[in-house]
Order: structure tokens, then C-alpha cells, then sequence
């Protein structure tokens, strides 16, 4: 053993027992592992990251089900695939394990699992305990888990990881207990446990539903009750119509009981005579049996629609194709109907909607949809919200719903595709014989099916649906499928409704209810016509075989899975990932983040696992990881601008006006920096979307002014300066103790003097890279200071901000910089340095943090010092060579920066240096050494990973790009604070060439 490691094991200790303030290295620190998502804890995500670690492991658990096998699936198969062997001890006690998840780890090659028969043993069995070898350390999590969804993502746990060497004593006693339990006569093997006690947890099964059956009371009508959602929707409708407003929209995620909901609403409004519209006959149906459910018999129901004409009901459920038509809608008075339902709302823009809509003259109009954000939205007429008169009512986005507990947990696997075709071949309306052939290939084939039955589902037999890229496709891999033993149908826009409602009764039906003329369907096979109005509660796997183009589409396929259903615990999507430039939608679509902020879909493809609500899980292989990371590395400017505009008319179509920067802001849209990077100012992105000259009512002055501030302080790194423009607004005049005493109270940030004659220096414009710059923007000419104790706002600034469009473009600025320095920084700042751990930084925010006069950021490359503060750049993963035997690419030499482990760094410095000269000294002698590392070139920002000491230096030699050789010194740094451990993975995660993903 390694005095090192030893070492590090009683650093870890007494960070853990003694100081917690003590640095000591993570992968040695003992821990309390939980379920916390909203900080990032769940006990999966610790037991993953110790599987993907070790070199053996053991585990022993009371319990194992398939709800919490089945997330870890895809690390148990790389486990597998690296022969790491397994041992896995389980019991049946309550015979409570599932035989189908056992039998699941017995097809893995490198695991033994055994079962501790409890009944003959006498002894109950209730371990939870997780052993995982590397070397020669031992890491145990012990506690409450046992492998089930609850106890793994969302019950209250309690375990705690211990560290140890292999002579370490209560080490010693754990490996002991688990041996002594192993090889005890009691610890059957498989073949020796599974079949019998299959049969004994069928029985069990059976009598635990015959217990629940007799313990449980049908509930009768009007005895439902609203859900969470379902109350604050009633409660905000109250409000809507008091104000007197006639329509209303409810926004909610697929799954989240909309249709009971808006029953309980009419319940508890009293509405007397309700239509219910809807686009499809099933539909209707359906929604009528779930206001039955809620109203008793005195209520009249019926349908008019599908041949069934009953007009005088109470509650009318009818389809629009049919009432639009004159015979059916003129059965009506214009007034007949207190309340007008239109199911599937961001249809409502349609002629045969409209018609409806124009006609009657209900008490309130209430939309429903899942999907408001129609891409033509901006077309007059066809703006959902402003038909709904922008009166949302509620909306649960899937997030949310899902912190709720409102839906059906899922397991998601991001897959890569081995159709190595790109989305402009996909995007082709004929696709060559060849390009398609790869779609439907035996290889292709093989593996979907290989990890369609892999990753399971939930319940006795699949009920799929398959999602392709075109009918064809949905016609040939249907047939290949059912010549493989599947039942399979492929629907279309062109496949009558008759055989659509056949195919969906017949995926939904039990086995047992199958007849020699209606047999059930394993899988349907469709394009898009199951992306909505398909209620299919049943469906417990979903496969993606498309390119994913937009965000809503893929929440509405994988919506088609989130119902809840009798006997379906979760629901399986597997997301075949090819080399598609959208790939990065993937984590926007799953995270609900739509800022497209670059580093918050990355960190999402890394830690979304630890963070997504309930017992939901996330998991991307390596390689589908890398293509989606590649995604977002080539966003071109062209996609981006688009996803602006897009983004810009959604908030413009919900809000009902113009928005601005603080709007996209609050209401988790693009990022403004986002925008501002594309357009250097907001006023230039609304001159593009609206096609209007807004810049000839700006002056040259007032747009200068503008994208100076946008370009500086709109980040929000720090709030000097945005406080002194905040009190500028509606002030002639302030003083510095106004500033700093409203830092302190406002923001919880310490300021001086020094630091707020910074922000002067800035808001003076002169904060610029060169003279060109300085030149550009010394007009902006917003402050003086004739006082040492005051700024004032200049008399050109002050007229100007009579000018309302500059002011609220001003104001806008300052709005937007103050919540994100209260959103990202304020519970986070620490006086003694003003950089926060693990944020990123630009370059430029930098300078700014340090005061630095001028914008130096072009000179700040591998290091730059600042007074008596040394910073290094470093980008961990350099541009990779083409040929083994050539040193360099482009120049760039290939450096050895890399994390040993959560504390050492092991840094190069630049060809060329020497121990002794002025390139190191700065390096070796400064007081203060920042470490500050991005994963690639094409990151702009850097993590910042705080403050380090050099622990060891040397001069060595290395060739330059003429193959000389020059001196370099390596070093090693210790920083002061254990690097994060979902930070460091993403960092060392590889990054693929172009030639890798193709």
C-alpha cells in the first residue's frame, strides 16, 4: 500500500470526523450518501460511480426489484463487457425480490448472485450493503437502500460510504459477515433458487392482491379528489373568471390528468351545460368516461361524433369535424353552453375550431394542451395564448410534473446508433436505396432488438412504440420485425381510423384476452401521427429510431409513456443517438432548459442522472455522450439564430407583448447572454424578428452605450456596476456609501472604496481590449465624478435616458446582470476571494473580478499574472494528432495537463521556459495561484477550480514544432479545495475526433 494513499485515507477522515473544513481528497473522504435531487444526491448516482471505478465489487441487499435494476442496466452491461466480476447476495425474505430482475443478473456473464433462503435459516435478512474493490482500497456504502426505484432515487436514506484499506478492522468485518453469508448453506445458487421460488413469489403476489382487493374500498363518485395541480388550477381559474375574463388556457405536461382536472374545475364552478371538443373519437370517449367518474348519474353525458348525434345531454363530448358543420352546430344556441372545453388546444387555431369558437358565446372558453408553441404562432390569427387572451391559468411543464409525482417514472438510455447516417440524408425527402438499406439492416436490426430486451419494460409484456424517420422505414423494419417473431403494425397518416383504434386496443390488451381474430401487438411503428391524442396508458417502452429536431416533438413521444397505469411501475425509452447536428436537444428536451446555455446542456449529459426528479433516471452511453458533446461543440451561428427567433415569438406570443432581455430571463428561455453574443444587442434581435428599423429611434450615442454595457457587465459576475446604474435610473446623484451599504443589503456582497473606483473606470467605457476599442466607445460618456465621494450621472446621460426605448433598454441591462448575480453568486460569495468554486469565467470576467483597468483577456493565454494573483488557463483536451509519430497539430504542443485525482494537477508549462526565468517565477513566486480549467477549444468560459500550492516542480525537456529540443518545467499543484466529482468526470470524459463519430 501506498504511503500515499494512506495518507489521503487520514485526510479524508478527518475532513470527515474531525474538521469538515480540512482539505483532503474526495475519492478517499468518508460520506452521508441520500436522495436530494434538487442538490444533485441520489444514492444510483454514488453506487454508478463506484461500479464504474472498481475492479470487484459485492453487494447484499434484502430486496431487488425491477424498478431499480433496470437504471442500472446499461453500466451492469460495460461492467460485463470489461469483466469486472460481481458477487450479489439477496434473500427471500417476504419474498419481495422480483424473479424477472434476478434472473436479468443472472444472463450478466461476470456476476453470481445468490440467495439467502430466510424461511430455513430462521433468521430474517434485512443487509443493505454496497462493496467496491480498486487496488487496494476497499469503499463501502452501508445503510438503508436496498436495489429498488424508492430507495435508490427518492425515499429518505440514510447510508454512509466508509474508506478503508484491506487490513482496516471494520473492513475486515464486513468482508468477513458477507463471506460467512455467502458460503452459508443457506446461500443458494441460482439454479438452485430460482425456479422454486419463483413459484412461491407468484403465490405471494396473488394473495398480496387479494388482501389489497378486500382491503380496499371502491371509491364511488364524488369521492375523488383533486391532486396538487388539479387544486392550484381550480383556485386560479376562480381568479380568471372574477376578473371577467372569458378565456383561459391550461398548460400541462402529457400524463398530468388534464381532463380530470378541468371535470373537478367544472364541478367546483358549477357549471351546469358543458361542451367538451375534441379531434379525434376515442378521445371523446375517453374524456367522458373520466367525467363520469367525477359526476353522478343526474348528469347527462353524451357524443356527437362517430355517428352518434346526442344533442340534449348535459355535457356534450363531440368531435370537431363534426360539429363545425352546420347541421350539428346550428343544433345549438349561441349561448347553450356555459363552459366550451377544446381539448388539444394548439389545434384552436384551425378553421374548424375557429368556426366553433366564433360562434358560441360560452360563460369561459378553456384550452387544453400540453404543447402551446406552435412554430407559426407569429402568424396572425394562429397565436394560441392570444386566443386564449394570454390568461394561463396553470402550467406544469414535465419537470415539474415530475417532482410532483404526477407521472410515470422513466428510464431513459441515449444509445448509440450503429446507422451511421447524418440528419441531411434523413432530412431528404427520397433517400438513396443504400442510405436506407443501413436503416433497415440486419446489423441495425440486431441491435434494437438486442437492447429492446436488455433494458425491458415494465409489467408481463412489452407494449411498444417505435418512433422512425419515415413510413417506409416503419413499413420495413414492421415486417422484418414480425418475421423475427414480433406482432407488429406500422401506422401512417394514410392507415384508416378503424385499423388505428384496432392497433392501439390490441398494443393495450393482456395477453389473455386474446382471440384466434384479435391477437395483441408487441410494437406499432409510426412517424409522427402518435406524437399526440393517443392515450395509450399502457405503453412501457418507447424506441426512437429519428433524428431528435425539436424539443417539443421529443417530449411529445416521450409523453406517449408517462400515463400511469395499473401494473406498469416505469416506462423504458431507448434513444438510438446517431451523427445528427440537433443532438444537443436531447438534454434541452429532458433538463426543460431551454436557455441553451452551451455549459448547462453539457453538464446535464454528465450529472442530469443526480438531478432529474423522482425515480426517474438518465443514462447515455460513452459514445452516444461524445456525439451529443460534439452537438453542441458545432452549434453553427445559423442554428442558434434561429432557436433565438423561435425562442423570442414563443415569449412574445405568451406574454402577449414585446419581451424583453429579463423576460427571456424569468421565464427560463434563451439565455440573454446567449443572445447577446449572437447579436451584441437586444435591440438588434427584435430588428431582425420584427423587420422594423428600431435602431434609427436609437442615436449612434445610445447604441454604442448599449452594447458596451451588454457586453461587459450583463453577465452579472459582480454588482458594482449594476447597482450604480440601477440608482442612476431615478437619481441625479449618489454616494459611495449608498453603493456599498445597498451591496450589503441587497446583494450580501462586501465592496470598498477601491472596487466601486473599478466600476467608475468601467461605466466610464474604458474598460476595452485596444485603442480601436477605447476610441468606439469613449462617447457613451454615462458618469462624472466631481466629488470624491459621488458619482453623478453626466447631462448627455441623463437626456438620453429620457429617451424611453434607451432607458428601458438601460434598465433591461441592469435587471437582467442583478438577477443573475443574485441567482448564481449571492449565496455563494465569499469575502476573501471574488471568485466562486466550480462557476465559469470568462476571460474578460476575470479582469473585471481583479479590477484590472483595461480588458487584457487577448494577452491572458496559459498564464497570466495580476498583481499578486498568478492565474492558469488550461484546456484539458487538446486538439488531438493525426499521425502517432507527429508531436504537434497546428502548432500546439501536446501538454500533460491533467487531474491525478479531486486534488493533485499535473501542469506543463509553456516550450521555452526554464526554472529559473521570469516565466516561472511568476508562476512559483506569486502570492495567490488560481487553477481555471475548460474541457475544449470550443468552451469559451473555464470552470474555476480555486486556489492551489506547488507540491513539486522540475525542468525537463520537450521538441518544438521544429522538432527542437527546448527546455519545460512540469509541475504539480495541490489545490485548496477536493474538485467536485461530477466536474471532474465531465473534464476527463474523452472527447471524440471527427473521424470517431463518423
Amino acid at each position: 500500500m501506498e504511503n500515499e494513499k494512506i495518507e489521503s485515507i487520514r485526510e479524508g477522515f478527518e475532513t470527515a470526523y474531525i474538521n469538515k473544513t480540512h482539505t483532503s481528497n474526495l475519492e478517499f473522504k468518508p460520506s452521508f450518501i441520500s436522495n436530494n435531487p434538487k442538490e444533485g444526491k441520489k444514492v444510483i448516482s454514488s453506487i454508478e460511480e463506484e461500479l464504474l471505478k472498481c475492479d470487484e465489487f459485492q453487494i447484499s441487499v434484502a430486496f431487488i426489484t425491477m424498478t431499480g435494476l433496470t437504471p442500472l442496466l446499461l453500466i451492469l452491461k460495460e461492467l460485463e463487457k470489461r469483466k469486472i466480476p460481481g458477487k450479489i447476495l439477496t434473500t427471500n425474505y417476504l419474498n419481495f425480490s422480483e424473479p424477472k430482475a434476478l434472473a436479468k443478473i443472472n444472463e450478466l456473464s461476470n456476476i453470481t448472485i445468490k440467495m439467502y433462503d430466510t424461511e430455513n435459516s430462521r433468521y430474517g435478512f434485512h443487509t443493505k450493503g454496497y462493496i467496491f474493490k480498486t487496488d487496494e482500497i476497499y469503499r463501502i456504502i452501508i445503510g438503508s437502500s436496498n436495489i429498488t426505484a424508492s430507495a435508490l432515487t427518492s425515499n429518505l436514506e440514510w447510508n454512509t460510504k466508509i474508506i478503508s484499506t484491506e487490513q482496516g478492522e471494520v473492513t475486515n468485518d464486513i468482508i468477513r459477515e458477507f463471506n460467512n453469508l455467502w458460503t452459508s448453506d443457506y446461500s443458494l445458487d441460482f439454479n438452485q433458487f430460482y425456479e422454486p421460488y419463483k413459484k412461491q413469489y407468484k403465490l405471494t403476489k396473488q394473495n398480496r392482491k387479494k388482501i389489497e382487493k378486500l382491503s380496499s374500498l371502491p371509491i364511488k363518485k364524488n369521492e375523488l379528489t383533486p391532486n396538487s395541480m388539479q387544486k392550484t388550477f381550480i383556485e386560479n381559474l376562480r381568479k380568471i373568471i372574477a376578473k371577467g375574463e372569458t378565456k383561459a388556457l391550461l398548460i400541462s405536461a402529457t400524463g398530468t390528468g388534464k381532463t380530470f382536472a378541468s371535470a373537478f374545475a367544472m364541478h367546483e364552478l358549477g357549471f351546469k351545460r358543458i361542451l367538451f371538443v375534441v379531434h379525434r373519437s376515442q378521445l371523446a370517449n375517453q374524456a367522458m368516461k373520466s367525467y363520469e367518474e367525477i359526476f353522478d348519474s343526474s348528469v347527462k353525458m353524451g357524443i356527437v361524433g362517430s355517428g352518434k348525434h346526442e344533442y340534449n345531454s348535459d355535457f356534450v363530448f363531440a368531435m370537431v369535424e363534426t360539429l363545425h358543420r352546420d347541421q350539428h352546430l346550428f343544433k345549438y344556441k349561441k349561448d347553450d353552453f356555459d363552459c366550451i372545453i377544446l381539448d388539444e388546444a394548439h389545434h384552436s387555431p384551425a378553421n374548424t375550431y375557429q368556426k366553433i369558437m366564433n360562434y358560441f358565446t360560452p360563460k369561459l372558453f378553456l384550452g387544453m394542451t400540453a404543447t402551446p408553441d406552435k412554430r407559426d404562432d407569429h402568424i396572425e390569427g394562429r397565436n394560441v395564448y392570444e386566443l386564449f387572451n394570454h390568461q394561463i391559468a396553470l402550467e406544469i411543464r414535465l419537470q415539474k410534473a415530475m417532482e410532483e409525482g404526477l407521472l410515470c417514472p422513466f428510464h431513459y438510455f441515449g444509445i448509440s446508433d450503429i446507422a451511421m447516417i447524418d440528419d441531411k440524408i434523413f432530412k431528404k425527402k427520397k433517400m438513396s436505396d443504400r442510405d436506407f438499406n443501413l436503416l433497415t439492416s440486419e446489423e441495425r436490426v440486431n441491435q434494437i432488438i438486442k437492447n429492446a430486451e436488455y433494458y425491458g419494460y415494465s409489467g408481463e409484456r412489452v407494449k411498444g412504440l417505435i418512433f422512425c424517420s419515415r413510413n417506409k422505414e416503419c413499413e420495413a423494419l414492421s415486417e422484418i420485425f414480425n418475421n423475427r417473431g414480433y406482432r407488429t403494425l406500422a401506422l401512417s397518416s394514410n392507415t384508416p381510423q378503424k385499423i388505428r383504434e384496432s392497433a392501439f386496443e390490441r398494443l393495450a390488451m393482456n395477453e389473455e384476452d386474446a382471440t384466434d381474430d384479435f391477437q395483441p401487438l408487441d410494437y406499432i411503428f409510426s412517424v409522427d401521427i402518435l406524437n399526440e391524442g393517443v392515450d395509450i396508458v399502457e405503453v412501457n417502452q418507447i424506441i426512437m429510431l429519428r433524428p431528435t429536431q425539436s424539443p417539443i416533438v421529443f417530449i411529445q413521444q416521450l409523453g406517449r409513456g408517462l400515463r400511469k397505469s395499473e401494473g406498469k411501475e416505469y416506462v423504458v425509452i431507448l434513444d438510438f443517438i446517431g451523427n445528427y447536428s440537433n443532438n444537443f436537444m436531447i438534454p434541452v428536451a429532458l433538463s426543460g432548459d431551454s436557455s441553451y446555455n452551451v455549459d448547462t446542456i453539457r453538464k446535464y449529459v454528465i450529472s442530469g442522472n443526480s438531478t432529474i426528479p423522482g425515480a426517474s433516471t438518465i443514462h447515455f452511453d460513452e459514445i452516444s455522450k461524445e456525439k451529443i458533446f460534439h452537438a453542441i461543440d458545432h452549434i453553427t451561428d445559423g442554428t442558434l439564430k434561429k432557436l433565438i427567433k423561435d425562442g423570442y415569438l414563443t415569449l412574445k406570443n405568451k406574454l402577449g407583448k414585446q419581451p424583453m432581455l429579463v423576460d427571456f430571463y424569468n421565464n427560463n428561455e434563451i439565455d440573454p447572454l446567449v443572445i447577446i453574443k449572437e447579436y451584441k444587442t437586444y435591440y438588434a434581435l427584435v430588428d431582425d424578428v420584427e423587420k422594423t428599423d428600431t435602431t434609427s429611434n436609437l442615436s449612434t450615442q445610445e447604441q454604442l452605450t448599449i452594447e458596451y454595457l451588454s457586453k461587459t457587465i450583463l453577465s452579472g459576475v459582480r454588482p458594482e456596476e449594476l447597482e450604480i446604474l440601477r440608482l442612476l435610473l431615478n437619481k441625479h446623484k449618489i454616494n459611495y456609501s449608498e453603493i456599498i451599504n445597498n451591496c450589503k443589503d441587497l446583494y450580501n456582497y462586501k465592496t470598498t472604496y477601491q472596487k466601486i473606483e473599478s466600476a467608475y473606470n468601467v461605466l466610464k467605457g474604458r474598460f476595452v481590449r485596444n485603442s480601436s476599442e477605447q476610441e468606439k466607445f469613449d462617447v457613451i460618456d454615462i458618469l462624472e465624478s466631481e466629488d470624491e465621494d459621488y458619482i453623478e450621472r453626466t447631462l448627455s446621460y441623463e437626456e438620453r435616458l429620457s429617451h424611453k426605448e434607451f432607458y428601458d433598454q438601460i434598465e433591461d441591462i441592469v435587471s437582467v446582470g442583478l438577477s443573475k448575480y443574485r441567482d448564481n453568486y449571492t449565496q455563494k460569495y465569499n469575502q476573501e476571494s471574488p471568485f466562486i468554486l466550480y462557476e465559469k469565467y470568462s476571460r474578460k470576467d476575470i479582469c473585471l473580478l481583479m479590477d484590472v483597468e483595461k480588458d487584457i483577456s487577448s494577452t491572458m493565454y496559459g498564464m497570466a499574472q495580476i498583481r499578486d494573483d498568478v492565474f492558469i488557463f488550461v484546456t484539458y483536451h487538446k486538439a488531438n494528432t493525426i499521425e502517432d509519430d507527429k508531436e504537434y497539430l497546428d502548432g500546439k504542443p501536446d501538454y500533460a495537463d491533467e487531474f491525478i485525482d479531486n486534488l493533485i494537477f499535473r501542469w506543463d508549462s509553456q516550450i521555452g521556459n526554464e526554472l529559473n526565468g521570469k516565466y516561472m517565477d511568476k508562476v512559483l513566486n506569486t502570492a495567490r495561484k488560481h487553477l481555471l480549467v475548460k474541457k475544449s477549444d470550443e468552451e469559451s468560459n473555464f470552470f474555476y477550480m480555486g486556489k492551489f500550492d506547488i507540491i513539486d516542480k522540475y525542468q525537463d525537456q520537450k521538441k518544438n514544432n521544429k522538432g527542437q529540443l527546448k527546455p519545460i518545467c512540469k509541475l504539480k499543484f495541490k489545490l485548496h479545495n477536493a474538485v467536485r466529482e461530477d466536474l471532474l468526470k465531465y473534464l476527463k470524459s474523452n472527447l471524440m475526433t471527427e473521424e470517431n463519430i463518423k
